[in-house]
């Protein structure tokens, strides 16, 4: 049978920083390098080698690349992923082919197309986690599933049943203020406490589902409408038999319709879950919002059709187990992950992350470096909750918050603004031009 807490978060990023040491080496979370270069590609008739068509597509993303940083340092204005690569030559419009490398590129990392993702923040999003960790990527292919190292953290703080961590408890007001917060829960229990963090997804606070009182300030209110909130859904087959090559971890289909049932993963190979007969394809925001509407079965008999034009009719056999989550109307998430849309500001983004009184904002969405990634929520978590810590030992009331709020955005973020105090930590220029990533995913 399918498993189904290994739905959305499978890769991490290798090396000596960031989370990799903490779930691999402490928790040993087992896992194994995933290579995009092992790539086979599809269309409606069947196999057919479309790689040249990779090779020019990291052509124009170099160029992207080094445009983004001209704009970053010399403080130009923003504009969209799909802007730059227009500039650089990659027009991808009426190929199919073309779009099914683009979103391999794009889509399956962002969860977002290039359109509506900035230019400057996506490329020093990537450049701060793959360059700044690793270029490498690993799927946790653990049995007890990837959140098995959150468990383990948890164990050494949390007594089992440990009343404090309240589960399956929905939140429905916020009341914050300078001197403490209030909490009010569905079942109409109430939490007070000196401080708060909230971790909700973006689509969650766009949602209106949980009210504050009083009313968040416009600053924040812009903050968190104008970012995006994408959304990330791995479609699980199990069969009876592999009908697919068994040497090869990706598949690569090229439909009429941009993002129609476009990457398929092998997992039964040596290192994932060999024998299992799990072949699972990912779609994003747009597809998404298709599937998490329409019953299991359409859903099903339209992969089915995808499949069978790929390796042939009589080759596939019907599925033994066959899922997929729906992250778009899950009333905890309302999506995925987050994406940074063009034109938004260093400045905007840190009117996301500053709190307002005593309540703290947390989660991947408020890093401005790792944003979409675990090992952002992990900083950000970290980062949050250290500070809250300085406070109540007493720490001094100028330093007890995150940064400052910006009431008026200018179109622009000047160069020393990159700073700590908005969220900025390292240099995103480590590689210019280098995108040859072998390994990958959302």
């Amino acid at each position: 049978m399918l498993a189904a807490d290994r739905t959305l978060l499978n890769w991490a990023p290798t090396g000596s920083r960031g989370l990799f040491p903490l779930v691999v080496k402490k928790y040993n979370v087992k896992n194994h390098f995933t290579n995009l270069s092992s790539l086979l590609t599809y269309d409606s008739h069947g196999l057919v080698d479309y790689l040249a068509k990779l090779d020019a597509f990291e052509e124009a993303y170099a160029l992207v690349e080094y445009d983004a940083g001209v704009i970053l340092s010399e403080n130009l204005q923003d504009r969209s992923f799909r802007s730059g690569l227009n500039l650089a030559g990659w027009k991808p419009q009426g190929d199919p082919q073309a779009q099914a490398i683009e979103w391999y590129e794009m889509d399956y990392e962002y969860a977002q197309t290039p359109d509506v993702s900035s230019q400057e923040f996506t490329i020093a999003n990537f450049n701060s986690t793959y360059y700044g960790f690793s270029e490498e990527n690993n799927f946790a292919v653990d049995p007890r599933g990837y959140n098995a190292f959150l468990y383990g953290q948890a164990s050494e703080y949390l007594s089992e049943n440990d009343p404090r961590l309240l589960l399956s408890t929905i939140v429905t007001n916020i009341t914050w203020s300078n001197h403490g917060v209030t909490i009010t829960n569905a079942d109409s229990s109430c939490i007070e406490a000196d401080y708060a963090i909230t971790t909700f997804s973006v689509g969650v606070l766009q949602s209106g589902d949980v009210s504050f009182s009083p009313a968040l300030p416009d600053w924040k209110q812009t903050a968190i409408q104008t970012f995006q909130m994408g959304v990330y859904t791995k479609i699980f087959f199990q069969f009876p038999r592999v009908f697919w090559d068994n040497s090869t971890q990706f598949y690569l289909y090229a439909s009429p319709t941009r993002g129609y049932y476009p990457v398929w993963q092998n997992l039964d190979l040596p290192d994932f879950l060999p024998g299992s007969g799990i072949f699972f394809v990912t779609v994003v925001t747009e597809q998404s919002y298709v599937v998490d509407h329409q019953d299991d079965e359409t859903t099903k008999t339209q992969i089915l059709v995808t499949l069978r034009q790929m390796f042939g009719e009589e080759n596939v056999p019907e599925p033994i187990d066959f899922m997929y989550p729906r992250w778009s109307t899950t009333p905890w998430a309302y999506g995925s992950y987050s994406n940074w849309p063009p034109g938004l500001t260093l400045e905007g983004h840190q009117n996301m992350r500053r709190n307002n009184g005593r309540l703290w904002y947390a989660g991947e969405a408020t890093s401005s470096e790792y944003y979409g990634y675990l090992h952002g929520a992990h900083f950000e978590g970290k980062r949050a909750g250290e500070k809250i810590a300085a406070c109540v030992k007493g720490g001094k009331r100028e330093h007890c918050n995150n940064g400052k709020e910006y009431s008026v955005l200018h179109g622009t973020t000047r160069l020393e603004e990159y700073n700590v105090q908005n969220g900025w930590t390292q240099t995103s220029f480590q590689t210019i031009g280098d995108v040859d990533l072998e390994g990958g995913g959302g």
